[in-house]
C-alpha cells in the first residue's frame, strides 16, 4: 500500500492523491468513451436550450463513472482510511449512483429529462439525512455552524435523544442541524449539476474548489479528507482533457451531483459549512440565478435572465461558450481564493475581537 510507504511524508500524499487521480482517469477515459459511442448511450440535449448546444446531441455521457472509480482507487491506495473519509465516500458513492441511474434514464427514454425532481430530491436527502446522523453521532461532528467573525451557533438545541447501546448518551437528532445540512448538501450537489451546462466549466471550477477545500482539510490535519479533495481536483484535471471544447464527453449527473455531494461532505467534516457556500459560490449562483428565473416568471410573466441557468445569461448576450467558461474559471477562482482567506484569519479576528 502506497499510503504506508508515504505515511511520513503527508504533503506528498495530497499531491500524488492529485497526479494518480489525473493519470487514472485520463488513462480510463479512452476506453470509456469507445464503449459509451458504441452502445449509442450519448447526451439529450434540451430542446429549449441555446441552438448552438443541438450539435452536442449523441456526444457520450456518464463520464463521472470514471472520475469516481479513479477518486476510490487513488485514495484507497495513498492514505489510510479515517471514519470521517468513509462516511463521506459511502455518501459519495450513493449520489453518484443516484445520478447515474437518472443518467441512465435520459438515455433509455431519450430525453433530456430523466428522474422526476422529487424523486432525486428524496433520494439526495435520504442519503444526506442519514450522513448527516452518522457524523454526528459517531464521528464526533458538533452540529454546529461558524458563521465568519462570529461564535459558532448551536444548531443542536432542538435535539431528540433516542436510547442506543452503541452511542453514550443515547442517538441524537438534531433536528435544525439536519434541516441545515440537508438544505446545503441538497443545495451544492444541485447546484454543481446546474453548472454543467458547458464543456469545462463544471470540471474546472471544481478542480479549483476542490483544491482550496483539500488545502483546509490539510490544515486541520485531516489528511484522508485533504487527499479525499486533492483526488477529486485531479480527476477533474484528467476529464478536462476530454470535456474541454468541442467535449468528447461530458460527466453526466453522475459526475456533477457526486461533485457537489463531496463538497458539502468535506465542508461539514471540516465544519466550514458557510465558507463552502463562498468558496463554492459560482455554485450557488447558479442555482439563485434558476430560482430567481422561476420565481421572476411566475409573478410577471418576463424573464429576468435571457436564460437560466446563468451561464447560458452570457452565452445569449453573445459571449462565446469558451470565454463563458474562462470567465467562470477566473470567478470561481477569486471566490474559492475569498472564501480561504476568510476561514484562515477567522482565528485572528476571532482573537483579536477577545471572542
Amino acid at each position: 500500500m502506497l499510503s504506508s510507504l508515504f505515511s511520513a511524508y503527508p504533503t506528498f500524499q495530497v499531491f500524488l492523491g492529485f497526479i494518480l487521480a489525473a493519470a487514472i482517469t485520463m488513462v480510463m477515459m479512452p476506453a470509456w468513451i469507445r464503449l459509451l459511442t458504441r452502445t449509442h448511450i450519448g447526451q439529450q440535449v434540451r430542446a429549449d436550450g441555446p441552438q448552438s448546444h443541438l450539435v452536442k446531441q449523441g456526444t457520450p455521457t456518464m463520464g463521472g463513472v470514471i472520475m469516481i472509480i479513479a477518486v476510490v482507487i487513488t485514495v484507497l491506495l495513498v492514505v489510510a482510511p479515517s471514519p470521517q473519509f468513509v462516511s463521506s465516500l459511502v455518501a459519495v458513492l450513493l449520489i453518484g449512483a443516484l445520478g447515474l441511474f437518472d443518467d441512465a434514464s435520459k438515455v433509455i427514454h431519450e430525453r433530456s429529462l430523466g428522474l422526476t425532481p422529487k424523486g432525486k430530491l428524496i433520494g439526495q436527502f435520504s442519503v444526506f439525512g442519514i450522513f448527516t446522523l452518522v457524523v454526528v453521532n459517531f464521528m464526533g461532528i458538533e452540529p454546529t455552524v461558524q458563521i465568519p467573525f462570529l461564535p459558532a451557533i448551536d444548531l443542536g438545541v432542538l435535539t431528540t435523544v433516542i436510547p442506543c447501546d452503541f452511542v453514550e448518551g443515547g442517538f441524537r437528532i438534531p433536528w435544525l442541524y439536519v434541516l441545515f445540512s440537508l438544505i446545503l448538501l441538497g443545495g451544492l450537489s444541485n447546484a454543481v449539476n446546474l453548472t454543467d451546462g458547458l464543456d469545462g466549466l463544471a470540471a474546472g471550477t471544481v478542480m479549483v474548489v476542490m483544491l482550496v477545500m483539500a488545502g483546509i482539510a490539510y490544515r486541520m490535519d485531516m489528511l484522508p479528507m485533504s487527499v479525499f479533495g486533492a483526488t477529486i481536483a485531479g480527476a477533474c484535471v484528467g476529464f478536462l482533457w476530454f470535456n474541454a471544447y468541442p467535449a468528447d464527453i461530458f460527466m453526466g449527473d453522475t459526475g456533477s451531483l457526486a461533485l457537489g455531494a463531496a463538497l458539502g461532505c468535506i465542508a461539514m467534516i471540516t465544519k466550514t459549512e458557510i465558507y463552502s457556500v463562498i468558496i463554492g459560490g459560482l455554485f450557488v449562483a447558479e442555482a439563485l440565478s434558476v430560482m430567481l428565473q422561476v420565481l421572476y416568471f411566475k409573478r410577471t410573466k418576463k424573464r429576468l435572465f435571457l436564460m437560466a441557468p446563468l451561464h447560458h445569461h452570457f452565452e445569449k448576450k453573445g459571449w462565446s461558450e469558451t470565454k463563458v467558461v474562462i470567465r467562470f474559471w477566473i470567478v470561481s477562482g477569486v471566490l474559492a481564493a475569498t472564501g480561504f482567506v476568510l476561514w484562515f484569519i477567522q482565528p485572528m479576528v476571532m482573537g483579536a475581537m477577545g471572542l
